[in-house]
């Protein structure tokens, strides 16, 4: 079904694997080198192409668009004005799908949009009203363009099918492009995806997805890399399908994603009024990846992940054939993932030896699709879903898609059998719409299903859980009154419905600044927008406490800043900061409150000893060998430890909460994505790397760590430094800072990235 290539590999013509590279030469007719084989992916022309160093072993990207939801535009844009923002100097569009139900702090919501507004005429943007569309939708409808860049501030900015290479950051790195400054990174390896045969009938795009998503996640295959989907599969494709599967490829932890580009690409533009942005994209004759990943599309079948991770994955076969088997193994996964805060199990989920589930979502940018939602109508026509527990919502993923379900009866169908269709709405991928009960059963095709990030509380003793699924599969389980059923054992005729775009919905609505900004507006601020705090520079040298320790072999970003009802906080760093690691550490924030008032006396001309008297000991062993630390050259502040933090999310406020409350450092085994180091790097905190074993660690959590000469260090571009735990002696440890370009290591030395632009 899926195999890896345990090396690089040559393409040729775009359908022939070969691994040796004298082969390659002897079928090429010439001599092939591996290194200008590399240059002939797309994703290198691409990166060539907006590539200002001059050094493509160096990349500066200037991105052709930028694109921002309500969960993320308004602290992006602040952080910019603080900066020294005047207009925007490329379009940057403002959607509104997260927080768009208005449903949670009063006005605070809807304050954030009228914000979004009236930013986007006065530095001349775009602003998609709620409801309109999901972020990514609008993207591919009315953004992407073959060989272009787009960055968003979503971790799911994926819009490789169309030709379009997206990556999703931080918004300090959306703060970047909107003050003329540069993405900076190495060149990315570059793998490609291998699709071959043609999917079986009822087998979707999320099945497809899930089946990759299992063999690359947990060895880290495309870790950082970008993915380049290639071989005569793609052509058995369809535009929708295709842009299914992108959308997940976020969940191998890859950089991005790029897709060779056919008639099928070019008749999505053309439909979508845009023509002229399509471009046929197709790799070199001889093309090299570092690695290969094999896909026969014949031999998938319906796939679940099961909770709690994307790479969780099982056939919906096996997992009917080994019901008990396959959900103790997820029940002794939670053991590790809840940390057994709360009782789980899905036994009382068998009933006369099947798998009854509580809900069906298909939603947002990866379920909200129109062929998916079409092919849910077919297979549950005629059919209804029951009136006991189980309940099936679908959220198409754009108005205009919405429209044409209904004129082409999909809606009518869908609702007749019992399922609620709403509006677009991102809510129930990150816990902010259709929470399902304690301890209820959810399968959704949308696109994570970590521990609580549908919307239950562990603090508040709830657990629900989610798998993920295709579409289909999802509508034939509805069909089947919530027993687990794959698509393909439904008979079923699609009618292979074809889309209308109705450019009108998105022309009476959306705000189009077409790029002129109107400096007379004033901005609108609700009461809960509130600007970033002062942040100190980076000191000679730096006490830091450990204030949390996490030992699972992942900690996601909804684990450090959980997402659903926060989100309405995004707008106020302060008070986001006081759900920091609530889900996983609610101890942390009083913690690092304690010692953030050391750094606070500090600037307050104060000594810190005096309002935190546990630093005294600490300070007096230091001194013993230090004797002129302390004398207004010394940081103090708090660190966590976590095995391999920061996968999914590429929320920025994973690491700005800890900053604001007075975090400087993360000490990890390793980072899980590049977006996480990064947002850790543009909030002044410094990504330490410990080759300890994370359970046999020097220091633990209330220990102090004392670095030297640290500021030295990041002037003279070290790459590791020496530590010390502070107890009965002082005990040496190495940490290593791993690659920083210039600008990150001054973004340091400045304390964050506002710091850094505002000189």
């Amino acid at each position: 079904m899926v195999k890896l290539y345990d090396k690089g590999v040559y393409l040729l013509n775009g359908t022939e694997i070969v691994e040796c590279p004298q082969e390659a030469s002897a079928k090429a007719g010439r001599e092939v080198t591996q290194e200008e084989a590399a240059k002939n992916t797309m994703a290198y022309r691409i990166l060539a192409d907006h590539n200002i160093s001059g050094n493509m072993e160096r990349l500066q990207i200037k991105f052709d668009k930028l694109t921002s939801h309500d969960i993320t535009f308004v602290g992006i844009i602040q952080t910019a004005r603080a900066s020294g923002l005047e207009k925007f100097p490329i379009p940057y569009v403002l959607t509104n799908c997260h927080n768009s139900l208005c449903a949670v702090g009063g006005t605070i919501n809807e304050d954030d949009h009228m914000f979004g507004l009236t930013c986007a005429k006065k530095y001349g943007g775009v602003y998609v009203p709620p409801h309109q569309a999901v972020i990514h939708q609008y993207a591919r409808e009315m953004l992407s363009g073959g060989g272009k860049m787009i960055l968003g501030s979503d971790s799911h900015t994926r819009y490789g099918a169309l030709g379009t290479m997206a990556m999703g950051e931080g918004g300090p790195e959306l703060v970047k492009q909107l003050l003329n400054k540069t993405y900076d990174i190495k060149m990315p390896g570059v793998v490609g995806i291998y699709l071959d045969g043609e999917p079986m009938k009822g087998v979707g795009p999320q099945d497809v997805a899930l089946a990759i998503i299992g063999a690359t996640f947990a060895n880290g295959y495309v870790n950082n890399k970008v993915m380049e989907f290639v071989g005569p599969g793609v052509g058995k494709l369809s535009a929708d399908f295709r842009i299914g599967i992108d959308v997940m490829t976020t969940e191998t932890t890859c950089l991005s994603s790029i897709w060779k580009t056919d008639e099928k690409i070019q008749e999505f533009y053309e439909i979508h009024g845009r023509a002229e942005e399509y471009k046929e994209l197709n790799p070199g004759d001889v093309t090299y990846y570092d690695g290969m990943v094999y896909v026969n599309l014949s031999e998938i079948k319906p796939m679940i992940a099961m909770p709690f991770h994307p790479s969780n994955v099982y056939t919906i076969d096996e997992v009917n054939a080994n019901l008990a088997d396959v959900l103790h193994d997820v029940e002794q996964k939670a053991l590790v993932s809840l940390d057994g805060a709360v009782d789980y199990s899905l036994q009382n989920k068998i009933i006369d030896g099947k798998l009854y589930v509580d809900q069906g979502i298909i939603a947002g940018c990866a379920g909200g699709g129109f062929e998916n939602i079409c092919a849910a109508a077919d297979i549950i026509k005629g059919r209804y879903i029951g009136s006991d527990e189980f309940t099936f919502s679908v959220y198409p993923a754009s108005t205009p898609i919405y429209m044409e379900l209904v004129k082409n009866g999909a809606v009518a169908d869908l609702m007749e059998a019992g399922t609620i269709v709403k509006t677009a709405f991102c809510g129930p991928c990150f816990g902010a719409g259709d929470t399902p009960a304690n301890n209820a059963f959810s399968i959704r095709h949308s696109t994570r299903n970590f521990p609580n990030r549908e919307g239950s509380k562990l603090q508040s003793g709830q657990i629900a859980s989610v798998a993920l699924m295709d579409a289909r599969s999802i509508a034939a389980t509805a069909a089947n009154k919530g027993f687990l059923t794959p698509a393909t054992a439904m008979d079923v005729e699609y009618k292979g419905r074809k889309y209308h775009f109705d450019k009108n919905i998105y022309a009476n609505r959306v705000f189009d600044s077409k790029g002129v900004a109107d400096p007379s507006v004033e901005i609108k601020f609700g009461p809960n927008i509130k600007d970033w705090p002062a942040m100190p520079a980076l000191t000679e040298n730096l006490l830091l406490k450990v204030v949390s320790e996490i030992h699972d072999p992942v900690t996601t970003t909804d684990e450090l800043i959980p997402s659903g009802e926060t989100s309405s906080y995004r707008s106020n760093p302060l008070g986001l900061a006081e759900f920091a690691l609530s889900r996983k550490d609610p101890a942390y924030v009083g913690r690092a409150k304690e010692v953030q008032k050391a750094e606070k006396a500090i600037e307050a001309g104060q000594c810190p000893l005096e309002v935190l008297e546990e630093l005294k000991p600490v300070m007096a062993k230091i001194n013993e060998v230090y004797p002129e630390a302390g004398r207004g050259n010394l940081g103090i502040g708090s660190t966590i430890f976590a095995v391999k933090p920061g996968d999914g999310s590429a929320r920025e406020q994973a690491a700005s909460c800890q900053k604001v409350l007075g975090g400087w450092a993360n000490i990890a085994n390793e980072y899980a994505t590049k977006r996480y180091r990064s947002n850790l790097i543009n909030w002044g905190m410094l990504p330490f790397i410990t080759e300890e074993d994370h359970e046999h660690l020097s220091f633990k959590n209330g220990d102090y760590i004392f670095v030297p000469e640290i500021k030295k260090a990041i002037e003279e571009k070290a790459s590791e430094v020496k530590a010390y735990v502070v107890g009965e002696e002082l005990k040496e440890i190495t940490l290593k800072l791993g690659d920083m370009t210039d600008a990150e290591r001054e973004i340091i030395l400045k304390g964050c990235l506002i710091n850094y632009y505002r000189g």
